[in-house]
């Protein structure tokens, strides 16, 4: 071991563990990104976009084949372009872009991710309170603006709150969150299987379906009917297998899940994240959609204009408040802790706290006008148009620099004060993004392709221009030493922190399980299959609905004691 190794070893250990790549001994298999994805796409925005395609004018077809192309692209990205760069490099995207793009494009970057997180946590929380909005009998909010103050207040509250817990409980959130996965796919799939007897009987006089066959016939001729809100014909196939893929660009081609797959052992775990396109992209979106069409026949007004609340209730009853304000909730905070980090980078002298405070008072306002929500779909394209060209450059540094004969690294090891390559290839990729879609050669769904490809080779030549094709290799000795300095670290940690998994096979922790998966999660489908398979006749139907609501609100509260009982018998299991 070299002196220089030794002597940066104290450093190493008091350094930020962000700062740092991510030890081997703390890498997770499987199982854990499947539920990791699965717990954080299935969320309240599926209320939001299940009912856009449906106000958007899609055929059945176009949604059951165009989901499944769509997602199954997201997923292969998460695969063959996030999961490998974020298992060489095991840092975070934030990390990343500090240490080898500089101070000035750091903080370009987080001030987009500021405006984008802040704008998601404003709809999710708006989202939130349209559902205790039905609880007082607060008139629907159909214009972009609020039209009611008691909503601004039931909005600004909700706010309140979910500022807060990201400011003093994050983490009990998250383990919270984490137990919300299985509960959020039960419960999206009951509520459309709970209402498509209504639809049915609205179309053909009949409360049961015989097959398959039937279910594309109902929903293709109520629900996906190929005609918009404004009696014309929709979007197509295209259409949807590009929004599908494009969702969630900013996380894949973007690279803003390098944060969580980073701890994936292999690049081949991000087939992981198929749990949450194919069931919370795929399922709930269509289950959202049915629901969607179904309320607005009950209510006799638009799918344009429903709100989630609404849904939430006539598909499961009072257990509807409750999926629409924790799925609210949950996906509001983890995005406020995310605006709080990336406001943190622009204002690197102010805590934490602070800024999440103010980021915080902005979600305020921004959670009483209901435009927010109901303008998810353009939101979620657009942010991962200003974020791909990010994921396009970092791209081109750990894959073809290599093969060019570049430098990785090379801002880091030439010691320039800023990455004006990185800088003008951002400008440019953004101008010829937009441009595009101002002058509207293709549709916007799919603007993210041309211009990652843009960045890629923009970057690449205009580093070269600055020196990434040179030699450094006094810094390059630094840098192999301080990897050398790290890994040692890296390797005494695992000493320390290493221990034997002992699973807690106890009679009363299988106990509690049972009680959670048999009561919380089978009883729930065992009586919506009941509502949609044995209900031959209204009257029927009408009775096994209300059974159905009356006891899954029980099923809900006793699903989440008896898991969190678990969980928190499973952390103290683990750290006795």
């Amino acid at each position: 071991m070299t002196n220089a190794t030794v002597d940066q070893t104290p450093s190493i250990a008091d350094m930020d563990d962000e700062l740092l790549p991510v030890p081997q001994h703390r890498l997770h298999g499987p199982g854990h990104f499947l539920g990791l994805y699965a717990s954080e796409h299935v969320a309240a925005t599926e209320f939001v976009i299940g009912a856009a395609f449906v106000a958007l004018g899609a055929t059945i077809w176009d949604i059951l084949i165009g989901l499944l192309i769509g997602n199954t692209l997201a997923t292969l990205s998460f695969w063959l372009i996030t999961a490998p760069i974020a298992t060489k490099t095991r840092l975070s995207l934030y990390t990343y872009l500090d240490r080898n793009m500089g101070e000035k494009f750091s903080r370009f970057y987080n001030g987009a991710n500021v405006l984008i997180f802040l704008a998601i946590s404003a709809a999710m929380i708006t989202v939130s309170a349209t559902a205790v909005r039905v609880l007082f009998d607060i008139p629907p909010q159909i214009y972009p603006y609020p039209t009611n103050v008691y909503f601004m207040l039931i909005a600004a509250s909700c706010s309140v709150i979910a500022v807060l817990v990201a400011y003093y409980g994050f983490n009990v959130l998250s383990e919270f969150a984490s137990i919300c996965a299985p509960w959020l796919m039960v419960m999206f799939t009951v509520g459309g299987m709970v209402l498509i007897p209504s639809l049915n009987e609205a179309l053909t006089g009949y409360t049961t379906l015989s097959s398959f066959s039937d279910f594309v016939n109902l929903a293709g001729t109520t629900v996906f009917t190929g005609i918009n809100t404004q009696g014309e014909p929709g979007i197509g196939l295209w259409e949807v297998i590009g929004f599908a893929w494009a969702a969630n660009t900013f996380a894949h081609f973007g690279l803003i899940d390098m944060a969580l797959l980073r701890y994936a052992k292999k690049p081949i775990y991000g087939l992981c994240t198929g749990t949450g396109m194919m069931f919370g992209h795929y399922v709930a979106w269509i289950s959202a959609a049915l629901m969607g069409a179904a309320t607005a026949a009950i209510m006799k007004t638009s799918i344009a204009i429903v709100s989630p609340g609404d849904v939430a209730y006539y598909a499961l009853g009072a257990t509807g408040f409750v999926i629409v304000i924790v799925a609210g909730w949950t996906t509001a905070n983890s995005n406020l802790y995310r605006a709080g980090l990336a406001a943190q980078a622009v204002f690197p002298h102010t805590s934490r706290q602070r800024v999440t405070l103010i980021v915080g008072a902005a979600v305020v306002i921004g959670s009483c006008f209901p435009f927010v929500y109901r303008s998810i779909l353009p939101l979620l394209t657009y942010a991962g148009l200003i974020l791909v060209p990010i994921g396009g450059i970092v791209f081109a540094e750990q894959h073809l620099f290599p093969r060019l004969g570049y430098k990785t690294y090379w801002f880091r090891l030439s010691g320039v004060k800023d990455n004006v390559p990185a800088l003008k290839t951002w400008a440019i990729a953004l101008v010829f993004g937009f441009g595009l879609n101002f002058i509207n050669i293709i549709p916007f769904f799919y603007l993210f392709l041309p211009t990652w490809l843009l960045s890629v080779i923009c970057y690449t030549l205009l580093a070269k221009s600055a020196g990434a094709d040179k030699s450094y290799p006094e810094a390059e000795k630094r840098e192999e030493e301080f990897n050398k300095a790290v890994a040692e670290y890296h390797a005494q940690l695992a000493v320390q922190e290493s221990h034997p998994h002992v699973k807690d096979t106890s009679r009363l922790t299988k106990g509690i399980r049972a009680v959670w998966i048999l009561i919380g999660l089978v009883l729930p489908l065992i009586l919506g299959w009941r509502v949609l398979f044995n209900s031959p006749d209204l009257y029927e139907y009408y009775v096994n609905r209300e059974l159905f609501y009356n006891l899954t609100i029980w099923c809900t509260v006793i699903y989440f004691v008896f898991a969190w009982w678990d969980l928190k018998r499973s952390k103290s299991f683990q750290a006795g």
